[in-house]
């Protein structure tokens, strides 16, 4: 396994090619103003000694002892061994609504944007909870099996938008069963299921599915997204918005948070709903419900022993350092004078 001990230094890899266009600048420079003195030919006559190639050689070992140096501050680690840690926390599923409602920007930026700002900044404060990613519209998909990987649970949450389900409509009753797959049978407890969402559900089945979640140790927590006086839904092109959504009567459609339906889904777990306009109550909304959850050991695997690589790049650049040092400018007679042939 590989990772990075100081990946924000990974920009200092430009420093080379700088030194490398910088060099080449001067020498070009350089030769003007030689040629403004004696020709090129005069010029080897009062310097006899100079190596046409020794400059370029002692400037590839300045790049590469630079290169080896940049590697050394952002420190590539190697995991060696894997080990199975214990953990003690919750088993927390988020489903994200990606229908097209939520395109809707009566929250800013837009419903599913303040979504996925919400879920990151939450991601930020957990420690040793398992999270999974659901994301639904008229189906539900699963987008991360749980686990304590923050980094590829933010990674993958980037990617999330309302063009990854093909099916439309807003079916939670499916993403409620969804997340019976993510846990662990004979188990229950320690669940949490947030659903981030604008209620507009279209389909039957929200309240059976609650009830078959709370069979299960299921607690389901809602969090609302929109306004309930509503917006359009805009037509975007480029980042542009062109138009909006209209039925068939050609009128414009204005979407509305329902948070009756997302209440009702809430407490028939035993949960709670909050209305998820202010994105910092929104988090502690979330911290505070993870902490009144009872916290239940579970085992992952995971890299452990991550060895610093950093010594053996430093070492490099040391070595080429020391060349640049040692090799002179000029031409080496005293390897002329070596008659290997007799």
């Amino acid at each position: 396994m590989f990772d990075l001990g100081n990946p924000q230094y990974q920009y200092l890899f430009i420093l080379p090619l700088f030194v490398w266009v910088a060099y080449f600048i001067f020498r070009s420079w350089r030769n003007k103003k030689r040629d403004e003195v004696a020709d090129f030919f005069l010029w080897d006559q009062i310097h006899p000694n100079r190596s046409k190639r020794k400059p370029v050689v002692k400037l590839a070992f300045r790049i590469l002892g630079l290169i080896s140096l940049v590697i050394a501050l952002v420190n590539p680690k190697i995991g060696t061994r894997i080990e199975t840690i214990t953990r003690k926390g919750v088993d927390v599923v988020f489903a994200i609504d990606v229908s097209k409602s939520m395109l809707a920007e009566d929250l800013s930026p837009s419903r599913i944007l303040k979504a996925k700002q919400i879920l990151s900044k939450a991601i930020d404060g957990l420690v040793n909870d398992r999270i999974g990613i659901i994301v639904y519209a008229g189906k539900a998909y699963a987008q991360l099996p749980l686990t304590t990987d923050y980094t590829a649970a933010k990674m993958f949450l980037r990617t999330i938008d309302t063009d990854m389900v093909p099916t439309q409509g807003t079916d939670i009753g499916n993403a409620v069963e969804m997340a019976l797959s993510y846990f662990e049978s004979g188990k229950k407890q320690n669940r949490a299921l947030f659903i981030l969402s604008d209620g507009e559900s279209h389909e039957k089945g929200v309240l059976k599915a609650g009830k078959l979640a709370s069979e299960n140790g299921i607690v389901i927590y809602s969090i609302g997204l929109g306004t309930q006086e509503g917006g359009p839904i805009p037509i975007k092109r480029n980042g542009i918005v062109k138009s909006y959504k209209k039925d068939r009567d050609d009128q414009v459609v204005v979407t509305k948070m329902d948070p009756e339906m997302l209440q009702q889904l809430a407490v028939s777990t035993e949960g709670s709903f909050m209305d998820g306009s202010n994105t910092k109550e929104a988090i502690s909304f979330i911290k505070n419900s993870l902490s009144k959850m009872e916290k239940v050991e579970s085992e992952t695997e995971m890299y452990t022993d991550y060895e610093d690589q950093f010594q053996w790049f430093l070492a490099i650049a040391l070595f080429f350092f020391t060349l640049d040092l040692i090799v002179p400018n000029r031409k080496s007679l005293w390897l002329r004078k070596i008659k290997l042939f007799g």
